[in-house]
């Protein structure tokens, strides 16, 4: 069973106000945006609409959770990024910081092509599971437990056209 816990108004406020204090911390710099797929595509998509930097974008998978609502605790890249960021303004732009798992693999990874300034952008920040020290720089919501769904985001690939979050409950 699925609980609504934030609205597609909620979640537009929140990514309104992510591109707002991007825009602020960049002035008008060009920033290279760096969706974690699959479940930051659609985050991605709207935030970058948001923000008037001149920017790109540029892709990458990673995953440490499988089918389950746990994480295997092991990180596989199954995509790395095409774009050059040495010397570039670099933000990553994640769904979910869980376990920090993920995110921390990915960040020591891009560190290493030297870019100018490497920050995070999560939608949601879930701290119950964190295994990890890690934060965002920028955050939508913060949680502190619950799989949640929608928005890009899936259970086993299922759920991710939904226009809200919800969280899984009763499983």
């Amino acid at each position: 069973m699925l609980k609504k816990l934030f609205s597609r108004e909620e979640i537009d406020r929140a990514v309104k106000r992510l591109a707002t204090e991007i825009e602020n911390d960049y002035d008008n710099e060009q920033i290279i945006f760096i969706c974690l797929l699959k479940g930051s595509f659609m985050f991605t998509a709207d935030l970058i609409r948001k923000i008037r930097n001149p920017l790109r974008v540029d892709f990458l998978r990673a995953s440490s959770y499988g089918c389950g609502t746990n994480s295997k605790g092991e990180v596989t890249i199954g995509k790395d990024i095409e774009e050059g960021i040495e010397s570039e303004n670099v933000i990553i732009v994640e769904d979910i910081i869980d376990s920090g798992l993920t995110l921390t693999r990915v960040r020591n990874m891009l560190q290493e092509k030297n870019p100018k300034s490497l920050r995070i952008c999560a939608l949601l920040d879930k701290r119950a599971r964190r295994k990890v020290d890690i934060e965002g720089d920028y955050v939508g919501f913060t949680l502190e437990d619950g799989f949640v769904v929608g928005y890009g985001i899936d259970y086993a690939e299922e759920y991710r056209n939904l226009p809200d979050i919800f969280v899984i409950v009763g499983e």
